[in-house]
């Protein structure tokens, strides 16, 4: 055996004995409540598989402070009762690091006082309300940008990409995120000199929008482009049913489109349908993306579903760079960590936060949908975003 031979299984050998010493120590645990059943699972299980692939990467490299990340991982049934009722538990099973979880603004204000009351910092991958910090308190912190900023990147979008000086703007008043999100899309439209010519309403779960379209239709002067605060689950759906009823202006709206529920379900109808989200998940991506779709893949036997699976896999991230920064898995000073948070590139942008904001400042990704097929139409900083 050749010195530099021996040298090398030496190293070899001393690198797996401190993997498995990671590997044997006690865990580090961070709740994982997800939504991976019911109306919000085809945004929640993308993320939560996106933050177990993170998981298994860290701890495949030794761990944290040589110690293995757990999730202690719960469906939450996209039912609120359950949100709460899981919270206790997680709370109340033994120590937590911090706590990740939801795509959903209600979700994680059903689940957040629960943390907050003991201390544990919560990070969300994609419940955008930017409101959240200051409604739960100083444990909560968004991975992703609130929805005052995709909201103006989309008012930005319409007023100067697609030319639309008139809209009309529908919205799902049953959820906290598209009441916001529909709120902070008006601000900034009329900032820019749009009109809003038009309101109305719907439920999540109405069946038929033919009272909505109706009016649309029956206006005397037509929209230039119609701006909907949809969820993930009614999309399809809706798009389906404008095209089918003849509407076929340009349709807008969040990350709440961010769904394979937008293809699989509006078919041609989603032609001509914009949205905000959080990074383009595609072959032609950024290099840290296609590295990205290469390893969801191999752990998951399909692509990123959506930019959800992103955001899932930078929340693991940003939880065990705080951890790391801490020296210690002792909740309160893992919230002083991330709360330092400065610089941290993830898949879906780089994540700072500013003194006293618990909300990082991110661009805006625009996909567009041209022949059934999900493009990227523009990345978008606003010039303009309304106060939360």
């Amino acid at each position: 055996m050749t010195l530099l031979r021996r040298e090398l299984l030496l190293g070899l050998a001393a690198s797996l004995a401190l993997m498995g010493a990671a590997l044997a120590a006690d865990p580090i645990r961070i709740a994982a409540p997800f939504n991976v059943t019911g109306g919000l699972s085809s945004l929640d299980a993308p993320a939560l598989n996106g933050a177990k692939l993170k998981v298994a990467e860290i701890n495949a490299a030794g761990g944290v402070l040589g110690r293995p990340l757990e999730l202690e991982v719960f469906d939450t049934k996209s039912d609120a009762t359950t949100v709460a009722s899981v919270a206790s538990q997680l709370v109340g099973g033994g120590k937590l690091a911090a706590g990740i979880g939801f795509t959903d603004s209600d979700s994680a204000l059903a689940l957040g006082p629960i943390f907050q009351k003991a201390g544990i910092p919560f990070v969300t991958p994609g419940a955008t309300s930017p409101k959240l910090p200051d409604q739960v308190g100083d444990t909560m912190f968004l991975a992703c940008f609130g929805d005052n900023v995709q909201a103006a990147a989309g008012a930005e979008f319409v007023r100067d990409q697609l030319k639309a000086k008139q809209v009309f703007l529908l919205r799902d008043n049953s959820a906290e995120y598209t009441t916001l999100l529909a709120k902070y899309f008006e601000a900034a439209y009329v900032k820019a000199g749009g009109t809003i010519i038009g309101h109305d309403d719907y439920k999540s779960g109405d069946k038929s929008l033919t009272a909505q379209i109706t009016k649309i239709k029956a206006m005397a002067t037509k929209p230039d482009a119609i701006y909907i605060a949809a969820n993930p689950d009614d999309i399809g759906l809706v798009v389906k049913q404008f095209r089918q009823a003849g509407v076929m202006q340009p349709i807008i709206g969040g990350d709440g489109y961010d769904t394979p529920l937008l293809l699989s379900v509006g078919g041609k109808g989603a032609n001509d349908v914009y949205f905000s989200t959080h990074a383009y998940m595609a072959a032609d991506g950024t290099k840290p993306i296609q590295a990205f779709i290469k390893a969801y893949n191999a752990a998951n036997k399909t692509d990123p579903e959506n930019a959800f699976a992103a955001l899932g896999y930078d929340t693991v991230a940003l939880v065990a760079d705080a951890i790391k920064r801490a020296g210690s898995d002792d909740p309160a000073k893992v919230k002083e960590a991330l709360a330092a948070t400065k610089g941290l590139e993830g898949i879906t942008g780089t994540i700072s936060f500013r003194p006293g904001v618990r909300v990082p400042d991110k661009t805006a990704t625009i996909i567009g949908v041209k022949d059934e097929k999900l493009f990227l139409a523009a990345q978008v900083t606003p010039s303009f975003v309304p106060a939360p």
